[in-house]
This record gives C-alpha cells, sequence and structure tokens, in this order.
C-alpha cells in the first residue's frame, strides 16, 4: 500500500500519464503495468477508506477479505464490481512469462471504472 500523503487523485493521474506514454524511459508493457499498480492502489484506498468509516479498523484487513466485507457496507454492485476490476488489476501488475501484459485498451477501460468506482465508494 502507499503513504497516506499519497491521494487518490495523484495515483490516478499517475495511471493517466503512465499510459498516455509521459515516461519515456519505460517501455510501453512497463508503463501499463505501472498503471495497473496505480490504479489497484487507488482504488484500494478508496476501498480502506469506505471500511474505515463503516467499522474503524476493518481497513487494515487483507484486500480480498475487504472485497468480501465491501459489499456488507456499499451497493452490491459497486462490491461486484470492485471486486472484478481489482483481480483483473492485480493480474495486468503481475509480470508472467508467458503473456504480454495489459494493453493500452484494457488499462483504458480499468482506469474508467477504478474512476467510476472511487466516485461511488466515496460519496
Amino acid at each position: 500500500m502507499t503513504s497516506s500523503s499519497t491521494s487518490i487523485e495523484e495515483l490516478l493521474l499517475t495511471a493517466d500519464r503512465l499510459v498516455a506514454g509521459d515516461h519515456l524511459g519505460a517501455t510501453t508493457v512497463g508503463r501499463h503495468r505501472g498503471a495497473s499498480l496505480a490504479l489497484r492502489t487507488a482504488l484500494e484506498l478508496a476501498v480502506d477508506r469506505t471500511l474505515d468509516a463503516a467499522v474503524p479498523g476493518l481497513g487494515s484487513s487483507a484486500t480480498r477479505a475487504k472485497m468480501l466485507c465491501l459489499r456488507c457496507y456499499a451497493e452490491a454492485k459497486t462490491a461486484r464490481r470492485a471486486n472484478a476490476v481489482w483481480s483483473h488489476l492485480c493480474l495486468g501488475c503481475h509480470y508472467h512469462q508467458y503473456e504480454i501484459g495489459p494493453t493500452h485498451s484494457q488499462v483504458r477501460a480499468w482506469r474508467a471504472e477504478v474512476g467510476e468506482l472511487v466516485q461511488e465508494l466515496t460519496i
């Protein structure tokens, strides 16, 4: 996880910059993986804040457990969407020798979904 001084908005902006190619020293796949990590972290922070507001201390649980708990403190549809995109982002963050990594269109779709989820969870 990231320090509390890094905001969700900063993470989303970092993801946008990586996908746009602003960091020319990195490969395209590297930028997409970095954007996936920034998006996953932003989503995790939004989930943490939602759960901590409902039950103080719940945000310190394992992320998989938090995703299961989220359906009790957010709309079921929102919780399902958060869990689904979080799972995709986890796969997109990790290097596997036999995979080509996330594509530009996948990362853009994840960015849109995470942006919507962050708004829904922080209302």
